[in-house]
């Protein structure tokens, strides 16, 4: 049992590490926040919570994930290097296209819910 909360705490200090360090993971959490914010006032639905948390877990794990290895390529290859960068690209790649459909998926679900309110607002 020791060694299992050990080894959380190490994953907490990566995450940790990461938003202190990482611009994009704040990015990511400044606008998680603002998705959560907006989720409670328009009083979005369970299955609708469930996909923004999946696009949360998803962005930042793949986040992480490009963190890792980028530092990892780094301490590896020091010097730049076609095939370093070519690696550092491809995690970047990763998170910028689970961002995109992240992003995709919160219009999906709050254009309706905002032109609704636009609309109420109007009338």
């Amino acid at each position: 049992m020791k060694k299992r909360l050990k080894s959380f705490s190490f994953a907490l200090k990566g995450i940790i590490s990461a938003f202190s360090t990482e611009p994009n993971m704040k990015i990511h959490g400044i606008i998680a926040l603002l998705v959560v914010i907006f989720g409670i006032l328009f009083q979005i639905s369970i299955n609708e919570w469930l996909l923004c948390l999946l696009c949360f877990g998803l962005v930042f794990g793949l986040e992480l994930i490009n963190t890792s290895l980028e530092n990892i390529v780094d301490f590896v290859s020091p010097e730049i290097h076609p095939t370093a960068g070519k690696i550092k690209d491809l995690a970047a790649g990763a998170v910028l296209i689970s961002a995109l459909f992240s992003a995709s998926i919160g219009l999906i679900i709050f254009i309706p819910k905002i032109w609704e309110w636009l609309s109420r607002l109007i009338n």
